[in-house]
């Protein structure tokens, strides 16, 4: 089953769920699962609400439709990037269960520290520091149309945790962003380490995405995503959208407190 499968979100709903093992790295309970319908099986993430953590500023036990909201304004925008993700019982309960999105650990990340003398031609560098030797360091990721796509994204769901190990190089060649539990608050909580095109104008296809967007919301799609977050969310995002559609240039981490979430991976 592969994330561009017109059938994967049914596949999703349907397919009987066997955890394998835990992501221990997780915030939350993160539980990895084989999944099988109809003869067909692949590998997803599931991550039941009774496994969430109280947060001080999010309410409890709305992360997981989070994870869906965002996906969702992703799939509606046409700026994608997010893996195939709904909201289920499982063995654990209700929760969220996304396609697992296969990388090659041996691959060059999308996001990474390095020294000045290894940025990459065309690389962003956002943040320039010093590692625990006293040694210069950068803090960059890839200038790919893709990268740019998702830092778009992340404004327009207002992100609050994009952390480089969120950002994933596919096998099959396509950039996903994961974890969303923390995304599509009322209040301004921008937190990415994706600023490279701050200040800069968003592309074509970007701006072209928000229209759709925009559209969309005046639709279904507010009542769809109503069933995930509140309506205050909702119509947050529908004045983030109309502003970013007015003067469509990426915002600058001036405009938030915390701009770079930490750890940054």
């Amino acid at each position: 089953m592969r994330p561009t499968d017109p059938d994967v979100g049914d596949f999703l709903l349907r397919g009987a769920l066997d955890v394998e093992g835990r992501l221990v790295d997780a915030s939350n309970a993160t539980l990895f699962c084989a999944i099988e319908a109809d003869g067909v099986a692949a590998k997803c993430v599931y991550k039941p609400v009774r496994g969430e953590r109280p947060l001080w500023d999010f309410p409890d036990g709305t992360l997981a439709g989070r994870e869906v909201g965002a996906y969702l304004v992703a799939e509606a925008s046409g700026l994608g990037g997010i893996p195939p993700t709904v909201l289920r019982d499982g063995p654990f309960g209700p929760g969220m269960v996304q396609l697992w999105i296969d990388t090659d650990d041996e691959a060059p990340g999308l996001v990474d520290v390095v020294s000045p003398a290894q940025l990459k031609a065309g690389w962003k560098a956002i943040l320039r520091a010093h590692d625990s030797d006293g040694e210069p360091a950068v803090l960059a990721h890839s200038d790919s149309p893709a990268i740019a796509r998702l830092a778009a994204l992340d404004v327009v769901i207002n992100n609050a945790d994009r952390k480089g190990g969120h950002v994933l190089l596919g096998t099959d060649g396509g950039v996903y962003g994961v974890d969303h539990g923390i995304c599509l608050h009322t209040e301004h909580k921008l937190r990415t380490v994706l600023w490279g095109w701050a200040e800069e104008p968003m592309p074509d296809e970007v701006v072209d995405a928000l229209a759709r967007l925009r559209s969309a919301l005046g639709g279904p799609l507010a009542d769809t995503l109503g069933e995930h977050i509140t309506r205050a969310e909702v119509r947050a995002l529908r004045s983030r959208v109309s502003r970013l559609l007015s003067a469509p240039v990426f915002p600058s981490p001036d405009t938030s407190p915390y701009p770079i979430p930490w750890p940054a991976f």
